[in-house]
């Protein structure tokens, strides 16, 4: 495989991915508003360009990584016009399912081909190019995007048409959110009636309490070591970003009519403790705040 790959946002998540298009053997050219970010991914073997615009200018294949729906429809509307044409674009933000559509349209009238394909790992998986991909968009542009997100992830799954990866992402962080307020409430409990933390979890990650909240992101320092519990709860995911996960979902629930009790309730929760400083710690630190009985 031998592309050009244009790439706009390359913070702490299109970074890596950036990086691991390079290692594929891509040719990549890169863009983002902070120098930093652009020196670290030079680094790495991108090439640094000195616009969006131009990042694209010469791209088959335009990935986006950008925090919001409206800096992806923003930038689609730059880019569309300036990346050559019958290239594909790839969005691998999470954003909201309508979003995901308009910005598909744009690339679409524009005579692009386009898919949204948010993401799941966090920062690690991005670094250890074990993400997964979850891909909405027509049978041919699956097609064409597939290899190139094989080379930034191990899982890519057709979900299908556009906004079919947003709706994915959404309902899979929905699930993520409540099952770690559950397992945080869990811990707490156990420990109220005193049961060691090690107890719990060698009965809950062999039982049918067992799930990747408990197992791989331990909301408790100890029974993972690799849980960011062990290191000050330093982001894998920000709190942030569940919070907005969250938040989108909830969005989508409300347009779909859906009660989503839990899924909303967990959005409130995020809403609230993802505030200040505490936006920047990883999402199991919710147990913090739970553990104080804050709302």
């Amino acid at each position: 495989m031998s592309l050009n790959i244009g790439f706009v946002g390359l913070g702490n998540m299109g970074g890596p991915m950036a990086a691991n298009l390079v290692r594929a053997g891509l040719r990549v050219t890169g863009y983002d508003l902070a120098e930093d970010a652009r020196e670290r991914a030079a680094g790495h073997g991108v090439a640094v360009a000195g616009s969006a615009a131009e990042a694209v200018a010469a791209a088959e294949v335009v990935v986006t990584m950008l925090p919001a729906g409206r800096h992806v429809l923003e930038s689609y509307r730059e880019l569309t016009a300036a990346a050559p044409r019958g290239a594909l674009f790839v969005d691998c933000s999470t954003i909201a399912v309508g979003d995901a559509r308009i910005a598909a349209g744009l690339a679409r009238t524009a005579g692009h081909l386009a898919a949204d394909a948010p993401v799941s790992g966090g920062v690690p998986g991005a670094e250890a190019a074990s993400l997964t991909f979850m891909v909405g968009g027509s049978d041919a542009e699956f097609a064409e995007a597939e290899p190139v997100l094989a080379a930034m992830g191990r899982t890519v799954v057709h979900c299908g048409p556009s906004g079919a990866g947003q709706a994915a992402k959404l309902c899979n962080n929905m699930i993520l959110g409540v099952s770690m307020i559950a397992v945080s409430e869990a811990f707490l409990l156990g420990e109220s009636l005193g049961l060691s933390h090690q107890a719990l979890f060698d009965v809950a990650a062999t039982a049918s309490g067992q799930c990747w909240a408990l197992t791989a992101n331990c909301p408790v320092p100890g029974p993972v070591p690799a849980s960011p519990a062990n290191r000050e709860y330093a982001a894998g995911f920000a709190a942030a970003l569940m919070a907005k996960d969250l938040g989108l979902a909830a969005d989508a629930a409300t347009a779909s009519a859906l009660p989503a009790e839990f899924g909303r309730r967990a959005a409130e929760l995020y809403a609230s403790f993802a505030q200040g400083e505490a936006a920047g710690l990883d999402f199991s630190a919710i147990i913090t705040t739970l553990g104080k009985g804050a709302e």
